[in-house]
């Protein structure tokens, strides 16, 4: 029996029709909610995420506000620019679309933006809050997959759930965030030996490191959940990730496709982080 498809489309437009009550809410008392985006260079995959960041944004009725910087700008202009915008109060989130030109240092600008409008949840008191449970702002890409797997009605506590990847942005918070629903978390990454025989334990396997077809259906317990994060190329330029879909649907109980699945919940949730640090002023 085939899996059944995980539609983040879909369950994206759910939650966004729900955010249109907030807005609706704000704009009563005359408050629009504001995003601004810096982008650094012209990198094809960062403009074409920044550019669906903002139709999202003007479709919802927010505030959108686009920074275009020349890739040769220094460490210290950027870093002026995040200073205004903390300052700015028509400006409640703010994004630096990564990757940075090599001069400068991510973290540096990162640790830079206010915790209050760090709607991409990476500042480390936004990541501190999280490991502690506390409120904060969640990173996007995991903060989305929980949407899913919550839509899908399938509680995590108890569950065995599997991390493909260890980035500081996808792998690290998507475990803790499992780990903080009370479900037991296991993490691979490159220096794990025998990736199947952890990978075929899990009862959720969250793949995210962009490796095309990583994840074969021998990699797949019967009836796992399959979330799979992965942006790749196949041969023929179209968008795949890590697992051979064809393959792993007929052994799983729910799979994500590729496109359609986790991306569009990555930028509700950016969307949704926004409108959290706009409600906050009230």
């Amino acid at each position: 029996m085939a899996a059944e498809l995980i539609n983040g489309k879909e369950i994206a437009q759910e939650l966004r029709s729900q955010l249109v009550r907030d807005i609706r809410y704000l704009a009563e008392k005359d408050i629009i909610p504001g995003l601004a985006v810096v982008l650094v260079g012209d990198d094809p995959a960062s403009r074409t995420y920044v550019t669906m960041k903002q139709k999202a944004c003007e479709k919802l009725g927010l505030y959108s506000r686009l920074i275009e910087l020349e890739e040769t700008i220094s460490e210290k202009e950027l870093l002026d620019i995040v200073k205004q915008l903390n300052n700015d109060d028509d400006i409640d989130g703010i994004l630096v679309q990564l990757p940075l030109p090599k001069h400068i240092e991510e973290t540096t600008i990162i640790e830079a933006i206010s915790p209050e409008k760090d709607v991409d949840g990476f500042h480390p008191i936004n990541i501190g809050r999280m490991m502690t449970g506390q409120d904060s702002f969640l990173p996007c890409t995991p903060y989305g997959i929980i949407k899913l797997i919550e839509a899908i009605n399938v509680p995590l506590e108890g569950k065995h759930v599997v991390v493909v990847g260890r980035s500081n942005i996808v792998g690290k918070p998507m475990g803790q965030l499992c780990l903080n629903r009370n479900a037991t978390v296991t993490y691979c990454h490159s220096k794990t030996s025998d990736l199947q025989k952890h990978t075929s334990q899990a009862d959720i396997l969250i793949s995210a490191v962009g490796v095309r077809g990583l994840i074969t259906k021998d990699h797949v317990k019967d009836g796992a959940i399959v979330i799979d994060v992965a942006m790749n190329r196949d041969e023929e330029n179209k968008l795949c990730g890590d697992v051979i879909f064809e393959e792993v649907k007929e052994k799983a109980s729910f799979i994500t496709p590729v496109p359609g699945g986790v991306g569009p919940m990555t930028i509700t949730m950016l969307l949704y982080n926004t409108i959290k640090s706009t409600k906050r002023k009230l």
